[in-house]
Order: C-alpha cells, then structure tokens, then sequence
C-alpha cells in the first residue's frame, strides 16, 4: 500500500513538473503583443547591461536588433496567414534553417564591428550559454536534444 501512495505521489508530481510554466506562457504572450521596436528596445538595454554598451555602441545596436525584430514580426504573421499546422518539407525545412543560419551569421558580422573584442567575446558566450544550457536540461530531463 505505501508503494502506492509513493508512486502514485511520484507520477503526480512529475507531472507538475513536466508541465510548462504560467509565466514562460505570459512572457510569450507579452513579447507576441510587443511591437517590433518595443521588442528591439527591450534587447538592446538587457545587451547594454550586461555588456556595458556605450551611447554610440547603444544606438547601432538597436539598429540592428529594430532590423531582426520587423523580420521575425513579418515572419510570424506569414506563418500565421499560412496556417501553423502545415508540414514542411525536408526541403523547405533546409531552406528556412539555412536562411536563419545566414540571417545569424549576418548579425554576428555586424555586432563584430560594432562590439570591442571584450564585449564580443562575452556577447558570445551568453549566446553560447543558454543554448547549451537548456541542451543539458532536456538530457537530464531524459528527452534527447
């Protein structure tokens, strides 16, 4: 009976925990209701904090994050117009993966020039950080990633 009770007490906590966060819904939803500049605003003074972005540093960075946010704000709501159900191609699946790819790529290149080496290299590795960060959750969590 006590194995019961614990396993039955282990599956429902598991579950708790497995299900997503009310606040990681709100943020989206709060980011989704942005507006571009809103958003790029936002990147651009967390990127100020944590790399000590000076005035002229500040504004060519909002540039360029003003630049990503109207693409990915177009890009969502053609997905939207399209339908999100719709299955890609391995094909169209390249092609959009290759296109982020180089869309990143590009980005680099231009917070390279605008970046000292210092900033740039800790720039990278925040980046880098989360990235692997939330690969070694999904492995401990048992998912593959």
């Amino acid at each position: 009976m006590k194995n019961l009770i614990l396993t039955m007490a282990l599956l429902l906590s598991l579950t708790a925990i497995a299900q997503p966060g009310k606040r990681d819904h709100e943020r989206q939803r709060a980011a989704h209701d942005m507006t571009a500049e809103q958003l790029a605003t936002l990147k651009t003074k967390k990127m100020a904090l944590a790399l000590e972005l000076t005035s002229k540093q500040q504004e060519e960075v909002l540039k360029i994050n003003l630049e990503e946010a109207e693409f990915r704000k177009a890009k969502m709501a053609e997905r939207k117009e399209k339908g999100e159900h719709e299955k890609l191609s391995t094909n169209e699946k390249f092609e959009m993966q290759n296109a982020i790819l180089d869309r990143k790529i590009a980005q680099q290149e231009k917070l390279k020039e605008i970046l000292t080496d210092e900033q740039f290299e800790l720039w990278k590795k925040a980046r880098n950080r989360k990235g692997i960060h939330s690969k070694k959750k999904m492995q401990k969590a048992g998912r593959r990633g």
